[in-house]
C-alpha cells in the first residue's frame, strides 16, 4: 500500500538560479544533486529536519493566478519571516501580510514566476 510522497517536482528554467534562490534567500537545504543518465541533474531541496523534498526540475514553470498559491511553506512567525524575506529582496503580492480566520499568509513569486506563500496557522489550523 501507499507509504509516503518523497518529493514533488517544482519546474524551473535554471536549476542553479533556483537552487541559489531557495537555499540562500528562502532557507531550504540542498539534499541531492546528482547527474542523470540522459538529462538534467536530479536536484532536491528540503526544509531542515523534514523528509519531504522539492525536486528542482527543468521545465516550463507554473503561472498560477494571485490567490492560488501552488506551494505553501509553513512558518512559525509569518510577520517575522515576511520581514526577513523582504529584506533579502523578495517582493510580495500583495505587498502586505494577509490575515484570514485561520491565520496569516504572504504570497510571492520565485525567479521563474512560481507562486508561493508563507503560512502561519492559528487555532486548529496550526500545523
Amino acid at each position: 500500500m501507499l507509504v509516503k510522497i518523497p518529493y514533488v517536482a517544482l519546474l524551473v528554467s535554471d536549476q542553479d538560479k533556483a537552487l541559489d534562490f531557495y537555499t540562500t534567500i528562502i532557507g531550504f537545504e540542498r539534499r541531492v544533486d546528482a547527474a542523470t543518465p540522459n538529462g538534467p541533474r536530479f536536484l532536491t531541496i528540503g526544509v531542515p529536519g523534514q523528509d519531504f523534498e522539492l525536486l528542482l526540475w527543468p521545465g516550463t514553470p507554473a503561472r498560477a493566478e494571485l490567490g492560488s498559491a501552488v506551494y505553501t511553506i509553513e512558518v512559525d512567525d509569518c510577520r517575522a519571516t515576511f520581514e526577513t524575506f523582504a529584506s533579502r529582496g523578495v517582493t510580495f503580492e500583495p505587498p502586505e501580510l494577509l490575515e484570514f480566520p485561520w491565520g496569516y499568509a504572504a504570497r510571492f513569486r520565485d525567479p521563474d514566476g512560481n507562486l508561493l506563500q508563507l503560512r502561519e496557522g492559528r487555532g486548529t489550523a496550526r500545523v
